[in-house]
């Protein structure tokens, strides 16, 4: 019996995803606690209309991601640090101040666990980081340190 699964199922599929059960799987337990419901035509159309949606919030969301990066990479973000007389920062620069700088430079509001600082920042310069968007969607930037 085909069914479409309405939410996650361990060890059978993710959902608005169709799968082939036995029959008493899908009467007995599926069905009744609202994990699937029967792969009926009307379910069917519906289904399709659910995935036509999502894909479609996806590529908003996907041009949306691939602005912001293209922001992002126009120019670095310039972080500012407490320095010493040779040049070495007090401390190091986190991600929680390159989130900000990007916040009061470009206007995007980024989470700082998606941001990974690639070298030990500890003097003034250019360095990289990586933002990770989701979905597989990772962008490098340039960020500067200058004394402030």
């Amino acid at each position: 019996m085909q069914v479409i699964l309405i939410q996650d199922v361990d060890n059978l599929g993710g959902k608005n995803e169709l799968v082939t059960v036995k029959n008493g799987y899908a009467r007995n337990f599926l069905i009744p606690q609202k994990f699937a419901v029967e792969a009926s035509p009307s379910n069917m159309k519906q289904l399709e209309e659910k995935l036509k949606v999502k894909a479609k919030k996806e590529a908003a969301m996907l041009a949306e991601i691939n602005k912001v990066i293209e922001v992002l990479k126009s120019s670095p973000v310039k972080v500012g640090a407490k320095t010493g007389t040779s040049g070495k920062i007090f401390g190091a620069v986190t991600s929680l101040q390159i989130t900000r700088a990007i916040r009061d430079q470009k206007g995007y509001e980024i989470d700082r666990k998606r941001i990974t600082i690639l070298d030990d920042v500890k003097e003034l310069g250019t360095y990289k980081a990586t933002i990770d968007f989701g979905n597989g969607n990772n962008t490098e930037i340039e960020f500067e340190v200058v004394e402030g």
